[in-house]
């Protein structure tokens, strides 16, 4: 029995330790010749600032005060250097992090079982590439490096690791250490004839590594005075070092400076893993080798976090971390860290196109050397009939693609050596072929639209890989169960869109449905009352496809009812407004005071035009005088209240709700306002999925500004949830053009809807008119969905991607039910949904840019514009 037991625990034992040898081995090799650019570098030196925990938003954005919290960095972003975002890897920590960043590649994960404090494996690194390399910071940070390096020339200064205390009151005096010892140090070097020829060689390298923003993050948070304090601190010390450093060497402009991050931090003061907080860092460049500041009117980024920023107009290059390590070797001429996997990052560097060509055959040579050397490696330990060499990289392959670079970059051709144009090229090519294909069997032209077609369709697909490639990722997070019933619910869902073309009551069901959405999940735990407000107007919104087409049973009482509850709720705001104290409560007051008094003409104009007509007696001129001044102004008084969030939501709704009134005969005036609070209640139960989910939201609803949009590209990747939002979007645009009538109703209107504003026929004005009735939901709803993306925090390009595919999907499916045959009415309703379906996606362009337009211009009455709205 004994022997038994002692035998299973050994077996244990060997599986607990065989994850370590499987999994934790080091995959670097060795024995990689160095590769160099054989040209000269534009800089002799290279300063890199290290700012630890320091997150990308919290240096780039703006105080409440519109003024920067790093005015130095910001000067430079905008008058001397480049900038972007650099994209980091888990595990976010910092030995992982400057690893990533000196060393070119991504923390080894042998380092796991061996210890993160030293040396692990054997890796090479910019600094001992380096001439000489002087660092100063961390003890936890800097010996690594120096231990790591062949030679005695990477010298390290650090001070006791006692300092790194959380419970400290000042943690800036971490890195007042560190500027205060390099200002000795250069000082010193004056009247030390050795150290004043070493700092004076070429390839030479400054390190400065900062800790006290990371160790005021832990301790109070980075939403913390101390915080954010800590780097105006940094910024200080940066503008003294740099001023030093021109001083020091007279201002020869061959220094390069970066300052950057090794990781951020998320909002409870932690990091480690993948949020958004962590793996966003800064990096700043500028001096001796780097691109002056670009200025754009558009960036490749659909980034409305750009605005935040005030940095839209600046180009902003993004990066992933190890790509950091072959810029600075390239920019001061060393050769490129043997185990880097960097790719350098050309658009940085300020140099001749035979420079940039040259220095990216030698990333790719330095590469390729690591994956010859381990294939030798791998074929020397295997059988050889079990041994198969990666064919696309065969020895005659290697030698051709080097061998056309090098023959590229002698002809100057330069632009036939960068691998961008692979994707175009290849799209090209299989066109080429295509037209071949559809030539030698002469088909018709409009064959090679239907062939070529899909390619620039496949050809945009595949650009926004990383963002079907986040969604594939969020969805492998799931449980399979879970994952199942979202996409049978989605399927449901699609098919219940397409019968609502027929039957109206489906969107009934569908609403009943959303109405049961949040008991469900958990959020009838986390928002009781929200949960409850859903529901309820959900199952009111539910009831209008029930209800007969409009214009059948006019009455003119449920209109002036709506007007009734418009002015209540108006009333309701103007009382809130009035117990605010700002400076801008007048306007404010004014500009609802304007909407509550064209709600009120609205409804006597309604009144008085049908008992005028009930007369005999026409429409009163100054009725229609009313009516046209309502319309008109409608778009632009929303645009005079304020951007924050709700209160530019409501203005809208009171604009818009001032015209429908004009233009209803009966139950349809309700439709608008019930559908609008069930879009409020959507914004606020939206927040509480995202906070669900673990996604941090920074600001609450009642202080987010449309003015001052959220939306981040690339600052949280996409959620299977966000699947859910959009067609949310598609269900409730659908609804709003069946809730009130059906197909009919477009092409066969009751004229009495128009009779505020003319009587005499005209077809194309009362068709415009009523286009423009038919219109107001979906700008209602399009409007609550920019609120959605901004207090979601997701980039409005990729919803809006995901709608242009459920779109897509009913499009699909109302190609198969399009008729040739039966009667002139089946033929015609069967072409006419598949036509509005195909129209949606640019229909839903135009109704964006309105919804935009609505939401986040600012207008004033007098005077110019204050920062407060900005």
């Amino acid at each position: 029995m004994l022997l038994f037991f002692t035998l299973g625990l050994l077996i244990h034992f060997v599986f607990f330790a065989s994850i370590f040898d499987i999994y934790f081995t080091s995959p670097l090799v060795h024995g990689m010749t160095p590769q160099f650019t054989p040209l000269p570098p534009p800089a002799r030196r290279l300063v890199l600032f290290v700012a630890d925990g320091l997150r990308a938003d919290a240096l780039y954005e703006l105080d409440e005060n519109g003024n920067s919290r790093a005015p130095f960095i910001r000067n430079i972003i905008m008058h001397e250097g480049s900038w972007g975002i650099s994209h980091t890897r888990v595990p976010t920590e910092s030995r992982p992090g400057h690893v990533a960043l000196i060393a070119g590649f991504y923390e080894d994960v042998s380092a796991v079982a061996k210890g993160w404090k030293e040396n692990p494996v054997e890796f090479d690194s910019l600094f001992n590439e380096s001439k000489y390399t002087w660092s100063w910071g961390s003890p936890d940070i800097l010996p690594m490096f120096a231990k790591g390096a062949s030679g005695d020339h990477v010298y390290t200064y650090s001070y006791d690791a006692k300092r790194e205390d959380f419970g400290a009151q000042d943690a800036t005096k971490l890195d007042t250490w560190v500027f205060d010892n390099v200002k000795d140090f250069f000082h010193h070097a004056r009247n030390n004839q050795s150290l004043f020829s070493k700092i004076n060689e070429e390839k030479i390298v400054f390190f400065l590594h900062l800790l006290g923003i990371d160790t005021n993050g832990h301790a109070h948070r980075p939403s913390s005075r101390d915080y954010k304090h800590n780097i105006k601190k940094v910024d200080d010390g940066v503008k003294e070092i740099v001023s030093m450093f021109n001083h020091f060497y007279g201002n020869d402009g061959k220094t390069t400076f970066i300052f950057t991050s090794d990781h951020g931090m998320t909002d409870w003061g932690s990091h480690g893993a993948g949020h958004p907080s962590e793996t966003l860092t800064p990096l700043v460049t500028w001096g001796a080798g780097i691109k002056y500041p670009q200025r754009v009117s558009a960036q490749q980024f659909d980034d409305a976090f750009l605005k935040e920023w005030r940095l839209e107009n600046w180009k902003r290059l993004d990066v992933n971390q190890a790509d950091i390590a072959p810029l600075m070797t390239s920019l001061i001429g060393v050769p490129f860290p043997l185990n880097s996997v960097g790719i350098l990052p050309v658009d940085y560097l300020n140099n001749t196109d035979l420079f940039k060509a040259e220095s990216m055959f030698t990333n790719a040579v330095q590469i390729l050397e690591q994956f010859k050397v381990k294939m030798t490696q791998k074929k020397e330990v295997t059988l050889p009939f079990l041994f198969t060499p990666f064919k696309l990289l065969s020895d005659s392959k290697q030698f051709n693609i080097l061998r056309k670079a090098r023959s590229y970059i002698k002809h100057r051709k330069f632009d036939e050596v960068k691998p961008s144009h692979l994707l175009p090229c290849s799209f090209v090519a299989i066109g080429i072929l295509v037209a071949f294909f559809l030539l030698i069997q002469a088909c018709p032209w409009t064959y090679y639209v239907y062939g070529l077609l899909p390619l620039p369709i496949w050809y945009a697909v595949l650009r926004e890989f990383q963002v079907i490639q986040d969604l594939v990722v969020s969805v492998l997070t799931y449980p399979l169960s879970h994952f199942v019933g979202y996409l049978l619910a989605f399927t449901l869902g699609i098919e219940v869109l397409v019968l609502s073309f027929f039957y109206r009551y489906m969107l009934t069901a569908g609403l009943t449905a959303f109405a049961a959405w949040p008991f469900l999940t958990r959020l009838w735990t986390r928002a009781k009352m929200t949960s409850l407000s859903w529901t309820f107007f959900s199952l009111l919104l539910a009831v209008f496809p029930l209800m007969p087409v409009v214009g059948r049973k006019p009455d003119i009482s449920l209109v002036m009812g709506a007007g009734l509850l418009v002015l209540l709720l108006s009333l309701c705001v103007v009382t809130s407004l009035m117990k605010r104290k700002d400076s801008f409560i007048k306007e404010e007051l004014l500009v609802h005071l304007l909407q509550v008094l064209s709600t009120v003409l609205s409804m006597y104009v309604v009144y008085s035009t049908q008992s005028s007509l009930l007369r005999k007696q026409g429409l009163p001129l100054m009725n229609q005088i009313i009516s046209w001044a309502t319309l008109a102004s409608s778009l632009v008084v929303p645009l005079l209240s304020s951007p924050v969030l709700f209160q530019r939501l409501f203005s809208i709704l009171l604009s818009l709700m001032s015209t429908y009134l004009l233009l209803s005969t009966g139950y349809e005036a309700l439709f608008p306002l019930v559908l609008s609070c069930l879009m409020f209640v959507w914004i606020n139960i939206e927040q509480e999925t995202l906070q669900q989910s673990g996604v941090c939201c920074k600001q609450k609803l009642t202080s987010i500004q449309f003015s001052y949009n959220t939306d981040i590209t690339q600052f949280r990747q996409l959620y299977l949830d966000d699947i859910r939002r959009a067609f949310f979007l598609v269900f409730f645009l659908v609804t709003a053009f069946f809730g009130t009538g059906n197909i009919a109703s477009i092409n066969s209107f009751d004229l009495a809807s128009v009779y505020c504003f003319l009587t005499v026929f005209s077809p194309f004005m009362m068709g415009a008119l009523m286009m423009w009735k038919i219109l107001i939901p979906f700008v209602l709803v399009m409007c609550a969905f920019e609120a959605v993306q901004l207090t979601t925090q997701l980039s409005s390009k990729s919803l809006f991607l995901i709608v242009l595919v459920i779109s897509d999907i009913m499009a699909l499916h109302f190609f198969f039910l399009v008729k040739d045959y039966g009667s002139w009415l089946d033929i015609g309703t069967s072409i006419s949904h598949y036509v509005i379906v195909m129209s949606m996606t640019i229909f839903l362009v135009f109704l964006n840019g309105l919804a935009q337009l609505l939401t986040t211009k600012k207008l004033r009455l007098c005077g110019k514009p204050k920062s407060h709205f900005m």
